[in-house]
């Protein structure tokens, strides 16, 4: 728990993510990265001055989020659940064929009305090391683009902040730490889960990775090196190392 605050900690300081006197809400879909996120963020309270809330966005699946409500009592953190019929949207009326990207679009615009409802400007998402990296060969495989989220984003328009505080932890340290902590993760309900283009992508990476171990890091950065826009860190960075 400490080595991965620490991880989460300096994360925030180099990209700037959490001032003082902040409100920030964490987006807690159910599954494991936003839940990791959840309760670290939960332990730097004691270190930093922000306050802390989670919201879910029911996609309307039929998924039980009360083990999240427990969980939220417990870290003493207030939690909201958004109800939509974003699923039935996607999946029974419009038969999307390829719906992740309108989901996606739906489902954040819900989460950032939401917060913007309670107050709070500033949203937390569970995007860890693996993700920038398989975002990052998603835009240049599948569209040609040199490109990736940003570590900080701010939505002018709607006057949110998104901040990725996991950047600097890898995809199996959030697994395990999970595991360990026997956090509530919710069946994901979704019909095309684990059919996506980020599952092809995270194939790729694995198989590469058997040849070239440092692909991962090699790739992360060379995104902070270039840099993509917003992605030098103001700190100084230490390259993530996986841990069993």
């Amino acid at each position: 728990m400490q080595k991965l605050m620490g991880l989460v900690r300096r994360c925030v300081e180099d990209y700037n993510m959490i001032d003082p006197g902040d409100k920030v809400a964490v987006g807690v879909s159910g599954g494991k990265d936003s839940l990791v996120l959840l309760q670290i963020l939960a332990g730097l309270r004691q270190y930093s001055d922000f306050t802390l809330e989670a919201i879910t966005v029911d996609m309307g699946l039929g998924m039980d989020y009360s083990p999240v409500q427990a969980f939220c009592e417990k870290l003493d953190v207030p939690y909201t659940v958004v109800q939509t019929q974003i699923g039935p949207i996607i999946f029974d009326h419009r038969k999307e064929k390829n719906p992740c990207s309108m989901c996606a679009k739906m489902r954040r615009g819900a989460l950032n009305q939401a917060i913007l409802d309670r107050g709070i400007r500033k949203i937390a998402l569970g995007h860890h090391f693996d993700d920038a990296v398989e975002t990052f060969l998603m835009s240049l495989i599948y569209e040609g683009r040199i490109s990736c989220f940003q570590p900080v984003t701010d939505l002018d328009r709607m006057g949110v902040t998104q901040i990725r505080p996991m950047l600097y932890i890898h995809e199996k340290t959030v697994d395990n730490f999970a595991t360990r902590m026997q956090l509530p993760v919710v069946e994901n309900r979704c019909p095309v889960d684990k059919q996506t283009k980020r599952e092809e992508i995270k194939q790729l990476v694995y198989d590469l990775s058997k040849t070239y171990p440092d692909l991962k890091e090699r790739i992360f950065g060379a995104m902070q090196r270039l840099p993509l826009p917003e992605w030098e860190p103001q700190g100084r960075y230490n390259r993530p190392k996986d841990e069993e």
